[in-house]
């Protein structure tokens, strides 16, 4: 086994992180408006991680900026690389902005539109390839070997997961007896932090993950206790682009056995209806990847553990205008 993160790292990303990544609020849903939006009420507290209010408008930013904070200056003079679908791109192209150095990103050529210009507009350099997860990270590979760039992985790296965690010690900081979190998993970056940070200040809460049914290999693997991956062409089915990673990151795994207590899937309805609730019943906004926890909360809650305070975590906020478009116009509709 890998030498897990502690305690100590969390707390010294989040000492490195303060004044770049926000520490962002948590607010309660208030059951009323649950009702009015004629939703059946829940038998618990729900309070939303608002992680869409990072200045890059997604969690990324904190693992990104850890890890690009800890290069030597050599290794900031050659510049960083990443690959990623799009909030850690700019996770990344934020942090080489904020320190001074080139950053260059593998894209996949189906990522939403919005998350590129966003990249581009923090002047990272685009490289787009296939939609493949192992595609992207193969040709940011190949680059970093040619001109020596100090690579940023999404996911699977300790400071990687240090940097995330600090979601988790924030909410459980935010609301002491918080019973059950619940965290969107992909790679499993932040789910891994976060159950790691949450278990090791306050081992009674429970953490879960939550994915789309479409792109179930990081439940598979939970389930089965190997890891396991998913082809591109199952993953790529489920509007949660930030979601559509074929596998677990190995180390991600690691802390994910350790301190996960479950794993839950949901639908693309229930996705979609998530995001129409947060809309209409919240000021936030959610992109598809950030909205499936308070899916899984409204609509398996049967399949959790009981809880009377349930803190989500919306992961990201960066929604497709057309796609909020078109939802704001159903729900004015309706």
């Amino acid at each position: 086994m890998s030498k897990l993160v502690a305690l100590d790292e969390i707390q010294a990303a989040q000492q490195r992180i303060a004044g770049v990544a926000v520490r962002t609020p948590l607010y309660r849903l208030e059951r009323a408006r649950l009702r009015m939006a004629k939703l059946a009420e829940p038998e618990f507290d729900i309070y939303i991680k608002a992680e869409s209010e990072q200045p890059i408008g997604s969690f990324k930013l904190r693992g990104a900026y850890n890890m690009v904070a800890q290069l030597a200056p050599e290794a900031l003079k050659r510049g960083v690389i990443t690959y990623s679908s799009g909030n850690h791109a700019q996770g990344v192209a934020y942090a080489a902005r904020a320190l001074g150095t080139k950053a260059v990103i593998v894209m996949p050529d189906n990522a939403p539109e919005v998350k590129k210009q966003a990249t581009a507009a923090l002047g990272a350099e685009i490289v787009l390839v296939g939609p493949a997860s192992s595609e992207r990270r193969l040709k940011a590979e190949e680059l970093a070997a040619e001109f020596g760039y100090a690579m940023i992985p999404p996911y699977d790296h300790p400071y990687i997961i240090a940097g995330q965690a600090t979601c988790g010690l924030e909410i459980v900081e935010q609301l002491p007896g918080v019973d059950l979190i619940l965290s969107p998993v992909s790679g499993g970056g932040l789910l891994s932090g976060t159950a790691t940070a949450v278990k090791l200040a306050s081992p009674q809460t429970q953490v879960w993950g939550v994915e789309p049914e479409l792109a179930a290999d990081a439940k598979e693997s939970f389930d089965t206790k190997t890891l396991v991956e998913w082809p591109v062409s199952k993953t790529v089915r489920t509007i949660g682009d930030g979601l559509r990673t074929q596998s677990l990151g190995a180390l991600n795994f690691e802390h994910i056995l350790k301190y996960v207590d479950g794993i839950v899937t949901v639908s693309e309805d229930e996705i979609y209806a998530a995001i129409r609730i947060m809309l209409s019943v919240t000021k936030l906004v959610p992109e598809p990847s950030g909205a499936v926890t308070l899916a899984a909360a409204l609509f398996h809650a049967h399949e959790l553990p009981r809880a009377r305070k349930v803190a989500i975590i919306l992961s990201g906020g960066n929604l497709e205008p057309h796609l909020k478009q078109r939802l704001e116009e159903e729900l004015a509709a309706n």
